[in-house]
């Protein structure tokens, strides 16, 4: 399984998304998904925010007939789980709030399960679920660094 966007792993975030521009949510492509995928989860994030990682997105019950997730936009058919700040919706990376570089994680799971849980399911009450059911897993780093 493979996951892409418009930039390179390892890279800098583009500024559009994040906190210092429009923090829309970048295009994600995905490639080779498993036969008996009956749903994909999306999650983004900062694996260096302290105390825990922070989660900046969460998606769950993603058709695995979508090949992509556009800018600015959820894929028809997929849930948008709460993210930290018991919030929904992407939030990019903003390095106004820390020091240094910050690694950000987009982690695509593929499942063999549609996932019966609330709209309202955080990153911890998805992987619960998801327990038992992963097919695949495939990871994006993208880097956002901070000026301060």
């Amino acid at each position: 399984m493979i996951l892409k966007s418009i930039f390179e792993p390892n890279q800098e975030f583009p500024e559009l998304f994040t906190c210092l521009s429009e923090n829309i949510n970048p295009p994600l492509y995905f490639h080779d998904i498993p036969e008996g995928t009956k749903s994909l989860i999306l999650s983004l994030e900062d694996t260096n925010a302290t105390p825990v990682p922070w989660i900046h997105w969460l998606l769950f019950n993603i058709p695995p007939t979508v090949a992509e997730i556009k800018q600015n936009e959820i894929p028809e058919g997929a849930t948008e789980g709460l993210a930290n700040n018991k919030s929904f919706g992407y939030e990019g990376p903003c390095p106004k709030y820390f020091s240094g570089t910050h690694t950000y994680l987009f982690t695509l799971t593929a499942l063999d399960t549609v996932l019966d849980i609330p709209k309202a399911s955080d990153k911890i009450a998805v992987e619960k679920a998801a327990e038992g059911h992963i097919l695949a897993k495939t990871e994006l780093v993208g880097l956002c660094t901070s000026d301060k």
